[in-house]
């Protein structure tokens, strides 16, 4: 419980620290203040299941990376999917699960897109 509490002030105070970054350091980091809003939100097991599911559609995570604009979107879908128990059941899997098997991943259509295009 005291490790959740500390968790909801430390958030807070990121996200207070965000409502202090002025334009120029939003511009800097390429990203809008709602994206770090939910950057900061965001389960923190976000970037490692997007890098496992990129790499079941023959993606490595610097492809994945490559975009960041791309990257941030990915990232903001996989925050707030839906299908987080069937995902953990392919990613506990990974290294042989298929693409077909993933298809319910919202992301599954920039994965298979970013894969044909590097083709």
């Amino acid at each position: 419980m005291l490790a959740r509490i500390r968790a909801l002030i430390d958030r807070w105070q990121q996200l207070k620290t965000v409502d202090a970054l002025t334009d120029r350091d939003l511009a800097d980091l390429g990203m809008t203040r709602r994206q770090v809003e939910d950057f900061i939100r965001m389960p923190p097991d976000v970037p490692d299941r997007v890098a496992r599911m990129a790499a079941i559609f023959g993606l490595s995570e610097a492809e994945v990376k490559a975009n960041h604009a791309e990257y941030l979107e990915i990232l903001g879908t996989c925050a707030h999917c839906r299908e987080r128990g069937t995902c953990s059941l392919i990613l506990a899997r990974w290294e042989i699960a298929r693409p077909a098997e993933a298809t319910f991943c919202p992301n599954a259509g920039t994965y298979s897109n970013h894969n044909h295009a590097a083709a």
